[in-house]
């Protein structure tokens, strides 16, 4: 291994061992002497890669970002209808909320103030949720009495909601919850010759950041892995 990918793989479990850090205590209460030992490196490390706390905490959420912008362009690609797409990255998203510790941690540090030059992952989320309508309002896939705007908050404060509600209990985070939702929301939002062709328990969506996607397994099969040993583990 090259001096280079060791830099790369300390960084990126670092980042995993933050992310894990700061979901169990906060970013107020997260210690870089414990972000850098669920590593498996010194603090002299962190700090090579890492300015301080707020360097690392920004990275995080740099990388749940990022992975959200690929999960959802990878969906579309492979989606014939936007409305579809919308669904199946809701759910991907979902997926990534209960097994991904990093994604987890980028939105619950997007409610943290204070950090300008970070993404903020529910901004974001808001903004690709418009998108998707916007492009199924110009294929005529839309309901003609409902409006892009109250659909893009319906969607966004549901699924916000359930990463909220999802922090003490997991099933808020399962495929049935969501289902639930696009199937009380679908029949408002699509016409009816698009109705037909959405699947509201989202088709093969794209895998998560670990593992192979779950969407349309039954409730309590969440994977609720703690962050830190993995990423101990990972560093190795």
């Amino acid at each position: 291994m090259t001096k280079q990918e060791r830099a790369t793989r300390t960084r990126q479990a670092l980042i995993r061992s933050a992310a894990a850090v700061f979901e169990q205590h906060g970013y107020a209460q997260a210690r870089l002497a414990l972000i850098s030992s669920g590593a498996g490196v010194s603090t002299g490390a962190l700090h090579f890669h890492f300015e301080n706390k707020a360097a690392v905490a920004e990275a995080v959420m740099a990388e749940a970002s990022q992975g959200l912008r690929d999960m959802s362009a990878a969906i579309r690609r492979r989606t014939d209808t936007a409305l579809q797409a919308l669904v199946d990255t809701s759910h991907a998203l979902v997926e990534r909320l209960r097994g991904d510790p990093v994604s987890r941690a980028g939105f619950r540090l997007s409610c943290d103030g204070g950090r300008a030059a970070a993404p903020d992952l529910r901004m974001e989320w808001h903004h690709r949720v418009r998108e998707l309508l916007e492009e199924a309002a110009a294929a005529g896939t839309l309901a003609d009495d409902i409006t892009r705007e109250d659909a893009a908050a319906a969607t966004v404060a549901v699924t916000a909601g359930f990463e909220v509600l999802g922090r003490h209990d997991a099933e808020w985070l399962s495929p049935y919850r969501l289902t639930g939702f696009w199937q009380l929301l679908l029949p408002r939002l699509a016409t009816p010759e698009t109705l037909v062709r959405v699947d509201p328990s989202g088709t093969a969506t794209v895998p998560p950041a670990r593992g192979p996607a779950l969407a349309g397994r039954v409730v309590g099969e969440a994977d609720l892995t703690a962050g830190a040993t993995a990423v101990a583990a990972e560093a190795t």
